[in-house]
């Protein structure tokens, strides 16, 4: 299964959040921080958040992978 963006809601960091941190409320997984970092690569850097700064959090929707892909397409 893979993903697709169909939208983004914005977010205002709050001190102490980590990508960890906003994947878990906003996804219920914290394995999703990475979706959120590659739709802010200008915070990549950033392991804790002073608070204020502008995230956007992609609304993501699971496509299902065709069986018929190749296994390195899937």
């Amino acid at each position: 299964m893979s993903q697709q963006t169909v939208g983004f809601i914005d977010y205002v960091a709050q001190g102490g959040d980590t990508f960890d941190s906003i994947a878990l409320v906003a996804y219920n997984e914290e394995r999703m921080a990475s979706t959120i970092i590659e739709a802010n690569p200008d915070l990549s850097a950033v392991l804790i958040f002073e608070g204020g700064e502008a995230v956007r959090i992609p609304i993501v929707e699971t496509v299902e992978t065709p069986e018929t892909l190749p296994p390195w397409r899937r």
